[in-house]
Order: structure tokens, then sequence, then C-alpha cells
């Protein structure tokens, strides 16, 4: 991946493959390009950086893919959760709203079927009261938000979910609740799971494999320095 006018490019011969039910994550350091490639997974790059290569998701090659056939993919077969849920809540907009949208979105199904199975996604992800269905962003904790971006995150069935960094903003606890979410969903559901952190403690005991991205290139296995 390249941005326009760079000397280096950001990210450098990246490779990686992630099996279904598998919980795989990638450790760096800020700036190690972490974000980077997490946008280019999803073609969502900024402009004027694009990607060089391929990109293969279950044999198709997402580089060259249409931009109308990749809004298809997104969501329903890779979506995204994001280090602040700000940047996938609409503050203006309750939470239950918002998660009814990603399911209208990719299936079909009457309104009363749409709040029952909204009800069901947020129960999922630990928010049981009714009262989540109407909440709005601000008056949710963190944690709840999170929780929020990640039901949405979910509902279109995804069979590849990348985490970006998404309890950097929370309390350990939080932090081990969270993941342990994640990779709970994804062995329940075959679901490949690419976590992203800066913290290698917080794979402990979750993640089947893990990676290190480190001067725009992936090493694998970790050092064993990185991970204690």
């Amino acid at each position: 991946m390249r941005h326009a006018g760079a000397v280096e490019p950001t990210l450098r011969d990246v490779s990686l493959q992630i099996a279904p039910g598998e919980v795989v994550g990638l450790l760096g350091e800020s700036g190690a390009g972490k974000t980077t490639l997490a946008l280019a997974l999803l073609r969502l790059l900024p402009a004027g950086s694009h990607a060089e290569g391929s990109i293969r998701w279950r044999g198709r090659e997402l580089l060259g893919l249409p931009e109308r056939e990749m809004n298809t993919l997104r969501g329903a077969e890779i979506a995204h959760v994001f280090q602040e849920p700000a940047l996938a809540l609409n503050p203006v907009r309750r939470a239950g709203r918002q998660v009814a949208e990603v399911l209208r979105a990719h299936r079909t199904m009457g309104r009363r079927d749409l709040r029952s199975e909204t009800a069901r996604r947020l129960e999922e992800v630990g928010l049981k009261e009714a009262r989540f269905l109407e909440a709005y962003p601000h008056e949710l904790s963190g944690g709840q938000r999170q929780r929020v971006a990640v039901a949405q995150a979910l509902a279109g069935g995804p069979s590849l979910l990348v985490a970006d960094e998404p309890t950097s903003a929370l309390d350990p606890i939080l932090q081990a609740e969270v993941l342990g979410l994640l990779a709970d969903r994804a062995r329940d559901r075959g679901l490949a799971l690419l976590f992203i952190t800066h913290q290698p403690a917080l794979l402990s005991g979750w993640a089947d494999r893990t990676l290190r991205l480190a001067a725009g290139r992936i090493e694998e296995p970790v050092p064993a320095a990185f991970v204690s």
C-alpha cells in the first residue's frame, strides 16, 4: 500500500491468511500500519492512497472489484469494528435503529420481526435490557457503545470481522470482556476474526495465532520477548 508522494510504501509484502473460526491477533506499535492494513482489506483507504498486489476473499479478487460490488460485500461478508465507536454510530439515532439498518440492508423482514431480531442482536452482545433499543449513543457508557458497534458489525452475518483496536478506550476489565465476546462469536459462527491491537497481553488466551506488524512488514511467529 502506498500513499501519494511517499518515498516508501506504508506496508510492504504483507501476506496473511485467516481460516473460518480462527482468531488471529495482529500486534504493532503506533505507526506500524495496522489501521492502513485494516482499511485496505475493505478498500477504504483515504484518497491519495492505493494498494498493489492481491486481496482475495473466497476466491474473489477485491482490488479490481467495482465499488458497487464492494458495497454489497462490506457488512455482508467482511465487516469492520472501529477503534472509536463514534466512527460507526450516528449520535442522533437510537442504538436499536442503527443495528436495524444493517439488518434491513442485508435481509428482508417485516417490522415486528426486525425489531425482535434487533433486540436479539443487542442481547447477544450483552445489552439485554429493552432500554438499549431506544437509547442514544450519548446515553451509553463507552463499553456499551462499543458493544452496539459490535452488534452492528455482526448483524450482516459476515464471514470475516476486522476489529481495529476496538478496546483501546476501555478499562482492562471491559477490554477482556469485548475481546472475549468477539472471540466467542467467531468460534460459535465459524467467523474469521482479525483482532488488531498494540497490547500483547490482551491476546493471551484468546488468539489462535499472533502476528506482528513492524516497519510495514508482518512477522510470524511473534518473537517471544514481544508477547511476554
